[in-house]
């Protein structure tokens, strides 16, 4: 399952660079698919949609940082835990109940993002 960040975020940036799948966007930030991984072209959506991953896509908030669901992979393949949860001073950095994948779909996942 995807992570997402909450409202009560402070807005201190402590989880994006740590991303390994450049996933975490500052509020405001448009944001696309191709952004810090190797994939090109159309993609699949979680959703079932397809779209060029290289089409800049509204910001998912405004206000804080946010996740893009479509490229978080719990840190699966590079980490022990989610990196942005670990540095997350006010644990605003939770599982996102929308978003529910198994280890194996998220493995998947990272090989499609990084080629």
């Amino acid at each position: 399952m995807a992570i997402k960040i909450t409202d009560e975020c402070i807005n201190c940036g402590a989880c994006e660079p740590e991303c390994p799948n450049n996933a975490i966007y500052e509020g405001g930030v448009e944001w696309a698919i191709m952004d810090g991984t190797a994939v090109k072209g159309e993609v699949t959506l979680l959703d079932g949609t397809t779209m060029n991953a290289e089409q800049r896509n509204q910001p998912i908030s405004n206000d804080t940082y946010y996740i893009v669901p479509n490229k978080c992979t719990e840190c699966q393949g590079f980490h022990e835990e989610p990196q942005c949860a670990a540095v997350c001073p006010v644990d605003c950095c939770v599982p996102d109940e929308m978003y529910k994948e198994t280890v194996e779909e998220l493995l998947v996942k990272k090989e499609k993002l990084h080629l």
